[in-house]
Parts: C-alpha cells; structure tokens; sequence
C-alpha cells in the first residue's frame, strides 16, 4: 500500500522575529547575506522583515525579494491598510510574495494593549484579510496570541478570514505560556471546528520562554499544522523561538512517531547557517545547545567514549555528517578512557603499545587533574618527552623582554643545559625577535624560520596563545609548537623545540653511525 507523504513547511523568521533579539540587528547586506545562506537551506518561506517599521527594513525586504529565488518571500504587517500596502510594496518583486498580517485575538490583549472589542477585531482581521487578498494571493494571518485566546472566538476570526481570501493560518503561542498537550489540542480543535479549515495551511510560531517551543511545533505538527514558523538558532524575542534546526532533526531522526513527515530542508546546510548567524550578530549558542552546540557531538565520558568508538548509535541519535560537521568530538579530560586515548594518538601519528602508552596514560591523567581539557599540543609534550625520550637539551630558566614604540626591543634570556646556566642579551626587530637573537647567542645555531603562526587555542583575555614555527636547520626542516598564555613565552618555548629536535636528530645519526 502507498503511503502519503506529509510535507511540513518551514517558515523561517530569522530576519524578522529572530532580529528583534536584543542585539541581534543586521545592515542590508548582512540580511541578504543571510537570506541567500537560508535560500541554500531550501525553507519554504523567508520573513524577511517587517516593511513598514523602517525604511531600512523595507530596503532589506524589496532587496531580498528582488535577489532571492526559491523560497516564498514574507513581509510581516499589522492589520492596518498602510502597513499591508507598504508590506506589499517590498515583496511584490518575488516571483513567490506573501503578506502576512496579524491581529491580537487574546482578551488582555484586546482589553489592555488594543483597548477594543472582539467584534471590532474580527472586523479589522476581516478587513485586513481582503485588502492584503487584492493585492497578493499569497495571505497568511496571524491570531497573536492565540494559545491563550477564547477558543469559540478563535474559531469564529479563522472562518472569516478564510472566507476573506487567508491562504496560511498561523496560531501562535506568542508568550511561550503553552504546555505540548494543551497546544496539540488546541491545534486539533480548530482543525475540527473551523468549517473551511480544510481550504487552508494551519501554521503555528512557539516562543521559547518555557522552553517548550519545539516541543508544542512537533505536538502542533503531529495535530494537524503543515507550517512552522522558527528561527536559526532559536534566536528572538525574549526566550526566542522554536529552533529550526532542532524541529527539522526531529522530524528526521523520529520517523517511527512522524513516519510520513518531510521537510525539504538540507540539513547539511544547517551548521554551516547557524554559524553564518553566529558571526552576523555576535550572539553564540551555549555549548550545550542541542543540534548546533559546541558539545551537541562531544564525548568526554570514557564510557561514552568508547561505546562511541565502537558503535556511533550507542550515544549518538544522529550523525554529525547529517548537519554538516565533519565528525564528532572526543574530548580528552579526566573522564576520558584508554580507548579515547589511543583513538588520539593514532590522529597524531603515534603508534604506541605495551608499557609505553600505560606510561602516557599515566602522564595523560595526571595532567587532567590540573586541567579542564588536554589538548593534543599536551598529548605530543607527553608522548615526545616522557615517552619517546625526546628529551630538551636545552632549557628556558628565565628571560626578560623590553619593548615599546619608542624603544629598541631588547631581550635577556638564561637557558640550562646539562644543569649549567648560560645567559645572554640580544637586541631585534621587536621582542620576540629579539628573544630568539638572544638564544641564538647561547646555542650557536643559525635557524631559518620559514614560517611562524600564531592563534589562539582558547577564547577571552586570558587566552592561551599556540605558536607554530616552520624552520630549517642545516638545510634540515623541523616543526615546533609551542603553547602559553605569554606569546612570548610560547614563541620562544616553540623556537627552543625547533634547536632541541636539530641536536636530538645529530644523536640519531651519531648513534646510527657507531653501527
């Protein structure tokens, strides 16, 4: 028997109500930066902005709807006829427009932020309805704040405005007040009641103040809505809203309770989305946050850990490939196992058995009790020194460095070497300069740094500063890294590895020699 599919359209509202998140603005080109990136994700419908609230919005609306071809361009508007005339002024140039307007229908909200009646406000809806209907086709209305709205008054506004032209009815749980089994009803009793529902999409747009706005989209969904309004990242007013990425994950990885649901989203565009609006707006998702999180596919646990390693499925409910992230996360800390472990040197090129990897395990543990996360620069400090016996010839005891704009930079340094001390000072283009002048003084070598990289390993001001640096040595090639919170001091830690390698590799051949 063929089974129908049920295609569940994604309204993303990113660039209207996601926006209104406090510092979450965007120029032009940022909006239509972003919309291109959505139009990539395949939604549906963008709303792209609230046209008469601003020019600059109505600039960004006509722009988006004039570039952007895919999906149906939104443009939300009161139910006012100045509001709907300028909405459809800005998405008029999409081959897909539609209006959206919208009127409270709750009684506070009627009593206090309207101070009107019902029957005043199934008239304008009505009103609104049919102009937004002679200019566009395409009409959605919203009932703001339906989830605590008088059902037999819901149900009275929605037939009108059906009957006025509305294509899209959208329910909202405007404050986020709604519980998913109260929602899921409400959704199915307007379905039932309303006589022409059948001639319409019920859509629904959750806010997250509970926490409960994807929760009441999927029980909305399971209920009988064919659209959901959401946003990247959850990003909105207040709480925010329901999140894209974690309505369309569920509807993908929960077939067995939505087996003939769909959505045309390609979910390995949604990392790469969410981070694009990460970086618009400065505002990043904590760590945890499900789908897109720093550690929404990061194992530190060994127990996990080695389930992970031995069967994805065992700890993880989807793949990270499914959202566009090349692989999941291993995280080394004091929780993590052997097998972890092992997994980690074998990515840095170590293959090690027997008592030599029991003794970096031994290091590896110890060290995360004096840190949060070990990094691999750690991992190859334990295995080179401790385990492989590359051991430092050379030593930093101290230095000392003197710079500014209009000084000449100096730099003093005391090195030990077979537990004798050598000193001397050195002048260069600027500290770090200077510093490895310095070393030169005291090892004798002339070292030719082909390239030096410097970044950050970890975030704030207190960063831990990473320095790579490529060099040659007798026209032999070696790679350091050096790490510290001082780039000083990590440039000249990854400078004393490179002169450190040169001498271990002279004892290689010496000792290949005497064979």
């Amino acid at each position: 028997m063929k089974t129908n599919k049920i295609n569940i359209k994604i309204f993303d509202t990113t660039l209207r109500d996601g926006e209104q998140s406090p510092g979450a603005s965007m120029n032009i080109d940022e909006k239509l930066m972003f919309a291109k990136q959505l139009a990539k994700l395949k939604v549906d419908a963008i709303e792209a902005g609230f046209p008469i609230s601003s020019q600059g919005d109505f600039e960004a609306v006509k722009l988006i709807a004039q570039t952007i071809k895919g999906p149906e361009i939104v443009g939300l508007a009161r139910a006012v006829e100045l509001d709907i005339k300028r909405c459809y002024e800005a998405v008029k140039y999409s081959a897909k427009p539609r209006i959206h307007t919208f009127i409270a229908t709750s009684d506070i909200h009627i009593k206090y932020k309207l101070k009107s009646t019902k029957e005043k406000v199934l008239e304008t809806a009505v009103n609104a309805v049919k102009l937004a209907k002679k200019l566009c086709d395409n009409v959605e209305f919203s009932a703001e704040d339906a989830a605590r709205s008088d059902i037999n008054f819901l149900v009275a506004i929605v037939e009108k405005v059906i009957e006025a032209g509305a294509t899209t009815i959208n329910i909202p749980d405007t404050v986020g007040y709604s519980i998913p089994f109260e929602f899921g009803k409400l959704i199915k009793t307007l379905i039932e009641r309303v006589k022409n529902s059948d001639k319409v999409i019920f859509s629904v747009h959750c806010h997250n103040d509970l926490g409960l706005a994807t929760a009441n989209s999927l029980t909305a969904v399971a209920n009988g809505a064919r659209q959901v309004e959401c946003t990247i990242n959850g990003i909105g007013e207040r709480a925010g809203n329901a999140a894209l990425e974690e309505v369309v994950m569920a509807l993908n990885t929960r077939k067995d309770l939505f087996p003939n649901f769909y959505t045309n989203i390609i979910t390995k565009e949604i990392y790469k989305t969410s981070k694009l609006l990460q970086n618009i707006t400065g505002i990043n998702v904590q760590p945890n946050k499900a789908i897109v999180g720093k550690n929404a596919f990061a194992h530190e646990a060994g127990i996990h850990q080695d389930g992970v390693i031995k069967e994805r499925l065992t700890y993880e409910i989807m793949s990270p490939k499914d959202i566009g992230i090349e692989k999941s996360e291993l995280v080394l800390g004091k929780h993590s196992g052997r097998h972890a472990f092992k997994l980690k040197l074998k990515e840095l090129g170590y293959e090690i058995d027997g008592e030599k990897f029991e003794k970096a395990f031994v290091e590896f543990k110890n060290l995360c009790d004096k840190k949060k996360q070990v990094f691999d620069d750690d991992i190859i400090a334990i295995v080179e020194s401790d385990v492989l016996k590359l051991k430092e010839i050379f030593i930093i005891d101290k230095f000392q460095v003197s710079s500014g704009n209009n000084i000449l930079p100096t730099a003093s340094v005391q090195l030990i070497k077979d537990n004798e001390k050598y000193q001397a000072a050195a002048t260069g283009d600027g500290p770090v300069d200077a510093l490895f002048n310095a070393i030169d003084k005291i090892t004798k070598f002339k070292v030719n740094i082909i390239d030096y990289n410097l970044k950050a390993k970890t975030k704030g001001r207190d960063a831990i500063g990473e320095v790579i640096i490529i060099a040659e040595v007798d026209n032999t090639k070696f790679v350091a890294r050096g790490a510290s919170t001082d780039i000083i001091e990590a440039s000249a830690k990854a400078y004393l590895n490179i002169i450190n390698r040169y001498l271990h590799s002279l004892i290689t051949k010496k000792n290949k020699g005497k064979k």
